[in-house]
């Protein structure tokens, strides 16, 4: 379970950083995001952190928990995530839904990320 939350650890830093080799290492090609709005594959994200249209401010967690069926794994993550949008501050209070793939003894793969927004 150590590996899987450190792999997340490793894609929601290069999320930060707008790193895209470091989003491109972590995550399969054909990962599926879903936000607030809009539903795209890798590149598209990349693209959206790159040219500055997500741009992160300030990420708090507040739970993480792995599950694990199998050759999959689910690391669900309650957190408070601040960014500007379009050059407006704004921030949200998730739950992170992250699928990961086993594809190797110590590799694991980013194959779904959702935001979903929670009601206090």
């Amino acid at each position: 379970m150590e590996k899987i939350l450190e792999t997340s650890k490793k894609f929601w830093e290069a999320m930060e950083h707008a790193d895209a080799d470091g989003m491109r290492a972590v995550a399969d090609p054909n990962c599926n995001f879903v936000h607030i709005g809009m539903t795209c594959k890798l590149e598209h994200e990349i693209e959206c952190y790159t040219r500055g249209l997500f741009k992160p401010t300030e990420l708090v967690f507040h739970d993480r928990k792995v599950e694990r069926f199998g050759e999959t794994a689910i690391v669900l993550t309650d957190c408070d995530y601040g960014l500007l949008l379009g050059g407006n501050p704004i921030t949200h209070h998730f739950a992170v839904t992250e699928v990961y793939v086993h594809e190797a003894e110590d590799k694991w793969t980013l194959v779904q990320f959702t935001f979903t927004a929670l009601v206090h």
